[in-house]
């Protein structure tokens, strides 16, 4: 497997659940119309107050996506 990135949006606030949940919706679509391989999305919680949502994607798309979608940071991922 090539190595992945995990492109993350952070949301912090009373709304920030919802709001990363509603995120990581639009973000699963964009990598179904783009027929992004090996790829897959989701949300967290990371205090009761910040939560992200997150794509997972080969590093050879990272550079593209993050002009094209803007996340608030990255890091590598490991299965």
């Amino acid at each position: 497997m090539a190595e992945r990135v995990k492109l993350i949006w952070d949301f912090r606030g009373p709304n920030a659940q919802h709001i990363a949940e509603h995120h990581a919706k639009h973000l699963d679509e964009f990598a179904e119309t783009e027929t992004l391989q090996h790829s897959f999305t989701g949300h967290e919680q990371i205090t009761p107050m910040h939560h992200i949502a997150f794509m997972v994607v080969e590093k050879t798309l990272m550079n593209t996506l993050r002009e094209t979608l803007k996340p608030t940071r990255g890091q590598m991922y490991d299965d």
